[in-house]
């Protein structure tokens, strides 16, 4: 799923394993656009980096989905 702007804050779901992640930061490195998330509720575990990749309709984080309903979390 696109998604216009990628934004810290927001909600993505892990697709392989349904875990829900927090967008913690977005940061640009050498022409490349990054987030990093962290899992929802496991604030002491690692963080993940994640390349965003730019489609026609917007942003995408490659194997998570945005996750849009509450009854998700």
């Amino acid at each position: 799923m696109a998604w216009r702007r990628i934004q810290v804050g927001q909600i993505w779901k892990k697709m392989d394993t349904g875990e829900n992640y927090i967008v913690t930061k977005v940061f640009t490195e050498a022409l490349t656009t990054y987030a990093v998330l962290r899992k929802a509720g496991a604030e002491t575990e690692s963080r993940l980096r994640v390349r965003v990749t730019h489609t026609g309709e917007g942003q995408v984080l490659v194997g998570f989905t945005l996750a849009t309903n509450v009854e998700e979390l």
